[in-house]
């Protein structure tokens, strides 16, 4: 009831402060085949590490911060590739998320973000069946497996 309550206060600051919203995922696979997902303690399901971007950050700043703060990810801006641009409009009408494909990465121990409760690789044909399904999609567009959709 808490998490609940304390989510949709902080949804409705930020819709009050900035009208659209900026997110970003990374799509990072290593060379065992494997997917970096990571699960949230506010919300259900495996995601992609990611986050929002800060007023006066670019979208590459705020990928490479959100890949090490939730990840321990360390990504060289000229390792990321901009995958798609995807408009998520399930919770608020201006939310558009940025997807990019770490090709690279460096790995550190990390005392990861507090709202992060788990982060895991996982093989790309064993993907926990609690994968959001938005993540799935997105998955599947940057291996080139499905046409990218406009929308989350």
């Amino acid at each position: 009831m808490f998490k609940t309550i304390t989510k949709f206060l902080v949804q409705n600051y930020f819709r009050l402060k900035r009208p659209m919203t900026l997110g970003v995922r990374i799509v990072a696979i290593n060379s065992e085949n494997k997917i970096c997902l990571v699960k949230h303690t506010y919300t259900a399901g495996w995601h992609l590490p990611g986050g929002g971007v800060e007023k006066g950050e670019t979208t590459l700043c705020a990928a490479m911060k959100e890949a090490r703060e939730e990840a321990g990810l360390i990504i060289a801006p000229e390792d990321l590739k901009l995958v798609s641009i995807h408009a998520n409009f399930a919770n608020f009408k201006g939310d558009h998320v940025l997807v990019y494909h770490a090709k690279t990465w460096t790995s550190e121990p990390t005392n990861r973000a507090h709202e992060i409760a788990e982060c895991r690789f996982f093989a790309l044909n064993e993907l926990p069946q609690d994968t959001t399904k938005g993540t799935l999609c997105r998955i599947k567009e940057a291996l080139g497996q499905t046409i990218i959709s406009p929308n989350w």
